[in-house]
């Protein structure tokens, strides 16, 4: 039990100390002077000769003798969640941390934003929420450029905002979560390599666009150029998360290079059809993708999917809706510096990563959503 408090201890100050260092970083970005519409609360001022009579209205709890704000908020406060293509089996771990610890702190979550891949739509029903005065929102925006007006009315009617997995970096937008998308495209390009002995033909399914595919796919590119000459990438096209495209495009990369080894893609859709094409066509192509669903995992497990570059999406929600908090309640952070002379919230935080797995058949399991709502006995995106 000791040694288990030592390790925990170690954890939280380990989270502390990077997300310090992440406030720090904010500091020094362009973003990190965007005016608020109004000033940051200022904390409780410290009482030394504070008793526990300054605690009965139960927002307070006394300290050595400090009055120090409770960590939580309150039944009314309502933090949404806003993506596009709101029924992908991605955002749901996400919105299961996102609203954990939205109840941990006492508040409430929603889930939301539009069915379809379309930046207007997905706007329209970003401004819906804003209009429900919610007390923040947690953004994946479509498109980083089409949400800077957006993102920038709601920071300036004093709604925080955090964007997760893809960025608005021109916006005012509080806080970015998201796994190195750099390093990820690394990872694949090294796990391809290890899988191929290092030399073989590559085709890519893109979808350009979305800035953090396109940030993942380039980053394949590079770091098989700079470290793997014998593995050449031979092919593209851009389904655009359609299965069938992907499907037929991956038929035409196969008849057109016979010696290709493999097709790697940002996302799940046009994995599906790659490895419809490659099971059909023998097999021998492997195929590489990033995120997951349960049919993903199935294909995994079958063999008919080598494996996937999976985001830590649990650690995504969780951080989101806590540095939201956070950032909603600025009475709870007061940091040595020039917060209150700029006007500006304290919370800026251009960055955190929340990680990533490689995910194949030895450890796929762990993976499954049914599997993991029934073992933490919730229900998902329904609450």
């Amino acid at each position: 039990m000791k040694s288990f408090s030592r390790r925990m201890l170690a954890a939280i100050l380990c989270i502390v100390l990077t997300l310090t260092m992440l406030a720090a970083c904010g500091n020094e970005t362009p973003e990190a002077t965007a005016p608020n519409a109004a000033a940051p609360a200022a904390p409780a001022a410290p009482a030394a000769a504070a008793t526990d009579t300054d605690a009965e209205d139960g927002k307070y709890r006394i300290v050595n003798g400090y009055k120090v704000p409770k960590f939580e908020g309150s039944p009314d406060e309502t933090y949404h969640m806003n993506v596009m293509v709101s029924g992908v089996e991605y955002w749901f771990p996400v919105y299961e941390m996102f609203k954990w610890c939205a109840w941990e702190l006492g508040v409430k979550a929603v889930y939301g934003g539009t069915t379809e891949m379309d930046a207007n739509k997905q706007i329209a029903s970003f401004e819906q929420a804003l209009a429900q005065k919610p007390a923040g929102i947690f953004c994946h925006p479509v498109n980083g450029d089409a949400f800077i007006a957006p993102i920038n009315k709601a920071i300036d009617s004093g709604v925080p905002v955090v964007t997760f997995a893809n960025d608005s970096p021109k916006s005012k937008r509080r806080v970015f979560i998201t796994s190195d998308n750099v390093y990820e495209g690394q990872v694949c390009a090294q796990e391809l390599a290890k899988a191929l002995n290092e030399q073989g033909e590559i085709a890519m399914l893109e979808n350009p666009g979305q800035t953090n595919h396109d940030i993942y796919m380039k980053s394949v590119q590079a770091e098989l150029e700079k470290n793997y000459p014998n593995m050449k990438i031979v092919a593209s096209a851009a389904p655009s998360q359609d299965t069938t495209k992907a499907y037929n495009a991956s038929l035409s990369f196969i008849q057109a290079h016979p010696n290709l080894s493999a097709i790697i893609t940002p996302e799940g859709p046009d994995a599906l059809g790659a490895a419809q094409a490659a099971k059909e066509k023998g097999g021998k192509v492997l195929v590489l993708t990033r995120d997951l669903n349960e049919q993903i995992l199935n294909m995994i497990k079958a063999g008919e999917v080598w494996g996937a570059i999976n985001p830590d999406q649990g650690m995504q929600g969780y951080f989101g809706m806590l540095t939201l908090f956070v950032s909603k309640h600025t009475e709870l952070v007061d940091p040595m510096s020039d917060y209150m002379i700029k006007n500006v919230n304290p919370v800026q935080l251009p960055y955190i990563n929340n990680g990533m797995t490689v995910v194949t058949a030895e450890n796929a399991d762990a993976f499954y959503w049914d599997k993991y709502l029934k073992r933490r006995g919730t229900k998902g995106i329904d609450e």
